[in-house]
């Protein structure tokens, strides 16, 4: 049975001081729960501060917003995945649409990414997800697959089997819009018959999440729906008090 993923992308969001509140505020009033991972993306000069404030609460997981492509070496700015793992992250989200669509991040770069977090120990979160124009070109399914193939690509049947994916539809996120429950369900089905294809059973044990325009009106609807395995979610998880309630959503099964 797959554990259900709640992912809070705080993006460019709390500051060190910030995050230490949030978790003191959000620890205070969610109890922790068996049957569903709770994870934490702030930025990465906050992932100390996350880290340490929840110390206690071994339930709660700490990833990185992106990693370099590269282990080491001259880049200036960024930060590779041996440096998230000694800072204590435990997962990192490669593939991001604004990694993807704002930063220019190539598909080739995914599958580095991914390759470089799965050897250091750390879960990547693959992203998959579609334009506004590539929906409209009835293209979704081919876009999600190639992100798909290209992210796992270097990858053995039995590491694919331990990571994460999220379906984040490019037009549905920060516009209001959001994929009706039966939209990202016939998405994570594209998905999970990808999987099936390359892993066979082991399939049933990847989570996929939904992300765009998750909020407490529609964390439900989206949770109860087949193949929805869990919420990567950005505005709704900056205020503690909100990102509590959703976490505490009932889920489907």
């Amino acid at each position: 049975m797959r554990t259900p993923v709640f992912a809070a992308n705080w993006k460019l969001n709390h500051g060190p001081t910030d995050a230490r509140a949030f978790l003191q505020r959000f620890i205070s009033q969610t109890p922790r729960q068996s049957d569903r991972t709770l994870l934490f993306f702030p930025p990465a000069l906050s992932v100390a501060a996350v880290v340490d404030a929840a110390r206690d609460r071994p339930d709660l997981l700490v990833g990185v917003q992106n990693v370099h492509a590269e282990s080491h070496g001259a880049f200036t700015g960024e930060n590779s995945v041996a440096m998230a793992r000694d800072a204590g992250a435990r997962a990192v989200l490669v593939g991001h649409s604004e990694r993807r669509h704002v930063f220019g991040e190539s598909d080739e770069a995914t599958g580095k990414k991914v390759r470089l977090a799965v050897d250091a120990h750390l879960v990547p979160m693959l992203c998959v997800g579609e334009t506004l124009e590539e929906r409209e070109a009835d293209a979704t399914e081919a876009v999600v697959l190639r992100q798909l193939t290209a992210g796992l690509s270097s990858l053995t049947d039995t590491e694919v089997a331990s990571i994460t994916l999220a379906y984040e539809p490019v037009w549905a996120i920060g516009t209001g819009r959001t994929a009706t429950p039966q939209d990202a369900s016939s998405i994570h089905a594209v998905l999970r018959a990808a999987l099936r294809e390359r892993i066979g059973d082991k399939a049933a044990h990847v989570p996929i999440c939904y992300g765009g325009s998750v909020n407490r009106g529609n964390a439900e609807s989206l949770l109860l729906s087949p193949d929805v395995d869990g919420l990567l979610v950005g505005g709704a998880s900056l205020d503690a008090d909100g990102w509590s309630a959703i976490t505490r959503s009932a889920i489907g099964r």
